[in-house]
Protein backbone atom coordinates (compact mmCIF):
# COMPACT_ATOMS: atom_id res chain seq x y z
CA UNK A 1 0.00 0.00 0.00
CA UNK A 2 2.86 2.38 0.85
CA UNK A 3 4.55 1.58 -2.47
CA UNK A 4 1.26 2.26 -4.28
CA UNK A 5 0.92 5.67 -2.61
CA UNK A 6 4.50 6.61 -3.51
CA UNK A 7 3.87 5.65 -7.15
CA UNK A 8 0.69 7.74 -7.24
CA UNK A 9 2.48 10.74 -5.78
CA UNK A 10 5.38 10.31 -8.23
CA UNK A 11 3.07 10.15 -11.25
CA UNK A 12 1.17 13.22 -10.05
CA UNK A 13 4.48 15.07 -9.64
CA UNK A 14 5.63 14.08 -13.15
CA UNK A 15 2.33 15.27 -14.63
CA UNK A 16 2.54 18.52 -12.69
CA UNK A 17 6.09 19.25 -13.85
CA UNK A 18 5.23 18.44 -17.47
CA UNK A 19 2.26 20.80 -17.46
CA UNK A 20 4.31 23.43 -15.66
CA UNK A 21 7.07 23.43 -18.27
CA UNK A 22 4.56 23.75 -21.10
CA UNK A 23 2.59 26.55 -19.45
CA UNK A 24 5.46 28.69 -18.18
CA UNK A 25 7.02 28.77 -21.62
CA UNK A 26 4.30 31.25 -22.61
CA UNK A 27 3.70 32.85 -19.20
CA UNK A 28 3.59 36.59 -18.52
CA UNK A 29 4.88 38.22 -15.35
CA UNK A 30 2.62 40.24 -13.06
CA UNK A 31 3.19 42.23 -9.88
CA UNK A 32 1.00 41.66 -6.82
CA UNK A 33 -0.29 44.90 -5.29
CA UNK A 34 -2.56 43.55 -2.53
CA UNK A 35 -3.56 40.31 -0.82
CA UNK A 36 -7.22 40.07 0.21
CA UNK A 37 -7.12 36.67 1.92
CA UNK A 38 -5.70 33.19 1.47
CA UNK A 39 -6.97 32.69 -2.07
CA UNK A 40 -7.54 36.11 -3.65
CA UNK A 41 -5.09 38.81 -4.72
CA UNK A 42 -5.02 42.09 -6.64
CA UNK A 43 -2.46 42.69 -9.38
CA UNK A 44 -0.84 46.04 -10.05
CA UNK A 45 -2.75 46.29 -13.33
CA UNK A 46 -6.07 46.14 -11.43
CA UNK A 47 -6.88 42.49 -12.11
CA UNK A 48 -8.42 40.57 -9.22
CA UNK A 49 -7.22 36.95 -9.20
CA UNK A 50 -8.97 34.03 -7.50
CA UNK A 51 -6.80 30.96 -6.97
CA UNK A 52 -8.07 27.92 -8.85
CA UNK A 53 -8.57 24.54 -7.22
CA UNK A 54 -8.58 25.63 -3.57
CA UNK A 55 -10.58 27.44 -0.92
CA UNK A 56 -9.40 29.00 2.33
CA UNK A 57 -11.20 30.17 5.51
CA UNK A 58 -13.13 33.36 4.91
CA UNK A 59 -12.23 36.79 6.29
CA UNK A 60 -15.28 38.91 7.12
CA UNK A 61 -14.07 42.29 5.88
CA UNK A 62 -17.31 44.02 6.90
CA UNK A 63 -18.18 42.68 10.36
CA UNK A 64 -14.91 41.14 11.51
CA UNK A 65 -16.49 37.72 12.07
CA UNK A 66 -13.55 35.86 10.58
CA UNK A 67 -13.39 32.09 10.29
CA UNK A 68 -10.58 30.48 12.29
CA UNK A 69 -7.35 30.10 10.35
CA UNK A 70 -8.39 32.85 7.92
CA UNK A 71 -5.79 35.27 9.24
CA UNK A 72 -3.10 32.59 9.10
CA UNK A 73 -4.04 31.82 5.50
CA UNK A 74 -3.87 35.47 4.51
CA UNK A 75 -0.55 35.94 6.32
CA UNK A 76 1.00 33.02 4.46
CA UNK A 77 -0.34 34.26 1.14
CA UNK A 78 1.13 37.69 1.86
CA UNK A 79 4.47 36.14 2.68
CA UNK A 80 4.47 34.22 -0.59
CA UNK A 81 3.29 36.83 -3.10
CA UNK A 82 2.64 40.32 -1.70
CA UNK A 83 4.55 42.99 -3.65
CA UNK A 84 6.27 40.21 -5.61
CA UNK A 85 6.37 39.08 -9.22
CA UNK A 86 4.25 36.09 -10.20
CA UNK A 87 3.06 34.26 -13.29
CA UNK A 88 -0.45 33.01 -13.97
CA UNK A 89 -1.59 29.80 -15.58
CA UNK A 90 -5.19 29.38 -16.71
CA UNK A 91 -7.44 26.37 -17.03
CA UNK A 92 -10.50 25.90 -19.25
CA UNK A 93 -12.39 28.82 -17.67
CA UNK A 94 -10.65 32.13 -17.00
CA UNK A 95 -13.38 34.07 -15.16
CA UNK A 96 -15.82 33.32 -12.33
CA UNK A 97 -19.30 34.75 -11.85
CA UNK A 98 -17.79 37.73 -9.99
CA UNK A 99 -15.59 38.53 -13.03
CA UNK A 100 -12.44 37.57 -11.13
CA UNK A 101 -9.61 35.99 -13.08
CA UNK A 102 -9.21 32.29 -12.25
CA UNK A 103 -5.64 31.06 -12.22
CA UNK A 104 -2.90 28.88 -10.83
CA UNK A 105 -0.34 31.28 -9.39
CA UNK A 106 3.40 30.63 -9.60
CA UNK A 107 6.24 32.30 -7.75
CA UNK A 108 9.48 33.27 -9.48
CA UNK A 109 11.11 30.04 -8.27
CA UNK A 110 8.40 28.03 -10.08
CA UNK A 111 6.47 26.92 -6.99
CA UNK A 112 2.68 26.96 -7.24
CA UNK A 113 1.11 29.13 -4.54
CA UNK A 114 -2.20 27.24 -4.70
CA UNK A 115 -0.34 24.03 -3.81
CA UNK A 116 1.70 25.68 -1.05
CA UNK A 117 -1.51 26.87 0.64
CA UNK A 118 -2.85 23.30 0.59
CA UNK A 119 0.49 21.89 1.76
CA UNK A 120 0.45 24.17 4.79
CA UNK A 121 -3.00 22.96 5.87
CA UNK A 122 -4.51 26.42 5.37
CA UNK A 123 -6.52 25.56 2.24
CA UNK A 124 -8.54 22.61 1.00
CA UNK A 125 -9.11 21.35 -2.52
CA UNK A 126 -12.20 22.59 -4.34
CA UNK A 127 -12.38 21.72 -8.02
CA UNK A 128 -15.14 22.36 -10.52
CA UNK A 129 -15.43 21.00 -14.03
CA UNK A 130 -13.96 21.82 -16.47
CA UNK A 131 -11.06 23.28 -14.42
CA UNK A 132 -9.39 20.03 -13.38
CA UNK A 133 -5.81 20.38 -14.64
CA UNK A 134 -4.10 20.02 -11.27
CA UNK A 135 -6.82 18.17 -9.38
CA UNK A 136 -4.84 14.96 -8.80
CA UNK A 137 -1.71 16.87 -7.83
CA UNK A 138 -3.53 19.03 -5.28
CA UNK A 139 -5.41 16.06 -3.80
CA UNK A 140 -2.14 14.22 -3.15
CA UNK A 141 -0.76 17.26 -1.36
CA UNK A 142 -3.96 17.58 0.67
CA UNK A 143 -3.74 13.95 1.77
CA UNK A 144 -0.29 14.60 3.18
CA UNK A 145 -1.49 17.69 5.06
CA UNK A 146 -4.39 15.67 6.50
CA UNK A 147 -2.05 12.88 7.62
CA UNK A 148 0.19 15.42 9.33
CA UNK A 149 -2.81 17.18 10.95
CA UNK A 150 -1.71 20.59 9.74
CA UNK A 151 -3.79 23.75 10.14
CA UNK A 152 -7.48 23.18 9.49
CA UNK A 153 -6.99 19.41 9.59
CA UNK A 154 -5.78 19.16 13.17
CA UNK A 155 -9.18 18.11 14.55
CA UNK A 156 -10.63 16.24 11.58
CA UNK A 157 -12.08 12.94 12.90
CA UNK A 158 -11.35 9.72 11.06
CA UNK A 159 -14.57 8.05 12.22
CA UNK A 160 -18.02 9.59 12.75
CA UNK A 161 -21.54 8.59 13.69
CA UNK A 162 -23.08 10.02 10.54
CA UNK A 163 -22.67 9.35 6.82
CA UNK A 164 -22.09 11.54 3.81
CA UNK A 165 -23.07 11.43 0.17
CA UNK A 166 -20.78 12.65 -2.59
CA UNK A 167 -21.64 13.73 -6.10
CA UNK A 168 -19.10 12.32 -8.56
CA UNK A 169 -20.16 14.93 -11.12
CA UNK A 170 -19.60 18.04 -8.99
CA UNK A 171 -17.03 16.64 -6.50
CA UNK A 172 -19.16 17.95 -3.61
CA UNK A 173 -20.26 16.01 -0.56
CA UNK A 174 -23.30 16.43 1.66
CA UNK A 175 -24.71 15.29 4.96
CA UNK A 176 -27.24 12.50 4.58
CA UNK A 177 -30.10 14.90 5.47
CA UNK A 178 -28.97 17.71 3.13
CA UNK A 179 -31.64 18.59 0.51
CA UNK A 180 -28.99 18.85 -2.20
CA UNK A 181 -27.56 15.49 -1.24
CA UNK A 182 -30.95 13.82 -1.53
CA UNK A 183 -31.28 15.13 -5.09
CA UNK A 184 -28.10 13.47 -6.37
CA UNK A 185 -28.94 10.90 -9.08
CA UNK A 186 -28.18 7.36 -7.97
CA UNK A 187 -25.57 6.84 -10.69
CA UNK A 188 -23.65 9.91 -9.43
CA UNK A 189 -23.77 9.07 -5.72
CA UNK A 190 -20.60 8.23 -3.81
CA UNK A 191 -21.03 7.09 -0.16
CA UNK A 192 -18.57 8.27 2.48
CA UNK A 193 -18.38 7.09 6.07
CA UNK A 194 -16.79 10.31 7.27
CA UNK A 195 -15.60 13.75 6.21
CA UNK A 196 -12.10 12.34 6.42
CA UNK A 197 -12.88 9.91 3.59
CA UNK A 198 -14.58 12.60 1.51
CA UNK A 199 -11.77 15.13 1.82
CA UNK A 200 -9.19 12.43 1.22
CA UNK A 201 -10.85 11.65 -2.13
CA UNK A 202 -10.84 15.32 -3.12
CA UNK A 203 -14.51 16.10 -2.44
CA UNK A 204 -15.47 19.37 -0.77
CA UNK A 205 -18.59 20.23 1.29
CA UNK A 206 -21.52 22.10 -0.20
CA UNK A 207 -22.30 25.51 1.31
CA UNK A 208 -25.08 24.01 3.49
CA UNK A 209 -22.84 21.27 4.84
CA UNK A 210 -19.67 23.26 5.41
CA UNK A 211 -18.77 22.13 8.94
CA UNK A 212 -17.30 24.21 11.70
CA UNK A 213 -14.12 22.36 10.92
CA UNK A 214 -12.11 25.58 10.73
CA UNK A 215 -12.52 26.01 14.45
CA UNK A 216 -9.43 25.07 16.39
CA UNK A 217 -11.58 23.24 18.96
CA UNK A 218 -14.17 21.89 16.52
CA UNK A 219 -16.03 18.69 17.36
CA UNK A 220 -17.60 18.18 13.90
CA UNK A 221 -20.92 17.08 15.35
CA UNK A 222 -23.61 16.86 12.66
CA UNK A 223 -26.01 14.72 14.69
Amino acid sequence: MKHFRINNLFMALVLFLSLLVLSLAHAENYHVAFVYDGDTILLQNGTKVRYLGIDTPEIDHENGNDEPFSQEARDLNRELVNMKTITLEYDRQTKDRYKRTLAYVFMENGEMVNALMVKSGLAYVVTCKPNLRYRSYLINIQRQAIRERLGIWQNLPIEEKTEYRGNRKSFRFHRKNCPSGRQIPINNRVPFRSMYDAFRDGYSPCHRCLPRWFEKTARFDFN
